[in-house]
């Protein structure tokens, strides 16, 4: 899974030069990979991201501004709800990725996935039990 992140290089908002910084510091800081995509330079970049951020994510204007965060192909999302997943502590779940092995999430998941394997196992025994009264009766 490839992290996508468009950027424009030569953005002449400082708002979007820091909100770009963010992303990609915040990226570097937790080892994510991620390819940068510019779209100031490269037509083929911003006509993609444009096309493929969803309608009802786009801005009033319909032209969604960088840095816009894709995994693959699917959306993740803009600055905006990047900062609400990093503020939340949910960033690897917004970039759709698997928490890293030790993280607090990883453990949870962990927890969370044994968890449903016990309830499986009893709710086949308890089956195993129901067919064994069902075949002595």
């Amino acid at each position: 899974m490839v992290i996508k992140v468009f950027l424009a290089s030569s953005s002449g908002s400082t708002a979007i030069k820091k909100k770009q910084q963010d992303v990609v510091a915040f990226l570097e800081a937790l080892k994510v990979d991620y390819t940068p995509l510019d779209i100031a330079c490269n037509e083929e970049n911003r006509m993609w991201m444009r096309k493929n951020v969803p309608e009802d994510k786009k801005p009033s204007t319909g032209i969604p501004l960088p840095p816009q965060i894709f995994n693959e192909e699917s959306y993740c999302g803009d600055y905006d709800t990047f900062f609400d997943a990093k503020e939340d502590n949910t960033v690897y779940a917004f970039l759709g990725l698997p928490p890293p092995p030790g993280s607090k999430a990883h453990v949870e998941d962990e927890e969370e996935q044994e968890e449903d394997e016990l309830q499986q196992l009893e709710d086949e025994e308890e089956a195993e039990v129901q067919e064994e009264e069902e075949e002595a009766e």
